[in-house]
């Protein structure tokens, strides 16, 4: 999604250090190494890892290096060094959404697993045992923007043991009705328990504090988001960088330099590149620079 849009913004030359914090399938990281970069991958997902190490094999040499591990954790793979660009593209991929086993998706029946590291972390299933009423509410509402919140948390903790995504998605279903058939009842339900599982709100927080801090002058901090959520802390944290609201002198001028900028003050739309696409109304693309 906005893949142009997003390597544009990274301004990749021959030689830049580049981190792509959300490799997926590669598909960011292929159109940045044929700019010259030396690109720093990383993903929390193994299997991401895994297919990005046998597409590339060997064609980019020591210009490629591969991490597994999340993105809050881009400070300690760079070790110092400094980045002339960073790109995160959040969310959940298409390859975990199509790979029934994975349990992000309730289009195909599979474990309801949702951890996009399957080496850490409690699954989806795991979660639902020990939650409850209240907390379960907050997270359907909170990170789901469901109105049905307190209806699907009863109906889900009644039916415990929830094992599978097919289950899942009965039980909700069968709270709230199928609707006009445009959105399956349980989409916010199953976004609502992937977000909390991984802790995606809490990894982008961890990242929009430390990552600018490891921009070289003149770096970019490209990010992609699908939810308002975290289009809406990218936002905010990057006019607090750029400066925006920070106290001023009586002619104006701010009392503290700053030490980034918006290269863009609107976010770039999905919607505005790709209009068919119903995964791109969402996305919003924003990027931060690290003034010289």
């Amino acid at each position: 999604m906005l893949l142009d849009d997003a390597v544009e913004l990274c301004a990749p030359r021959a030689g830049a250090l580049v981190v792509d914090g959300t490799l997926g399938r590669g598909g960011h990281a292929a159109a940045l190494l044929e700019h010259g970069v030396h690109l720093v991958g990383l993903d929390r997902d193994p299997e991401a890892i895994a297919a990005v190490r046998a597409r590339f094999g060997d064609a980019f040499g020591d210009r490629l290096e591969l991490h597994h591990a999340p993105f809050s954790r881009i400070p300690d793979v760079l070790a110092g060094r400094r980045a002339d660009a960073v790109l995160l593209d959040l969310g959940v991929s298409s390859p975990q959404l199509e790979t029934a086993s994975r349990g992000f998706s309730f289009r195909n029946d599979g474990p309801l697993d949702m951890r996009m590291d399957p080496s850490s972390g409690e699954p989806v299933s795991a979660w639902l045992d020990h939650t409850d009423e209240a907390g379960f509410v907050d997270v359907l509402f909170r990170l789901g923007e469901e109105r049905q919140a307190r209806r699907i948390a009863r109906a889900v903790l009644a039916a415990r043991p929830v094992r599978t995504t097919g289950e899942l998605a009965d039980v909700v279903a069968r709270t709230v009705g199928r609707g006009d058939g445009r959105i399956h009842p349980a989409t916010r339900t199953f976004q609502a328990l992937r977000m909390v599982v991984n802790d995606e709100l809490g990894q982008l927080a961890t990242a929009l504090q430390a990552v600018p801090e490891c921009l070289a002058p003149g770096g970019r901090f490209v990010v992609i988001a699908f939810h308002s959520l975290e289009d809406r802390a990218v936002k905010q944290a990057f006019r607090a960088l750029a400066g925006d609201g920070a106290p001023t002198d009586m002619r104006g001028h701010p009392l503290v330099v700053p030490r980034f900028r918006l290269v863009e003050r609107r976010a770039r739309k999905g919607e505005d590149r790709d209009p068919t696409n119903p995964r791109a109304r969402s996305a919003r693309l924003r990027v931060l620079e690290r003034l010289p």
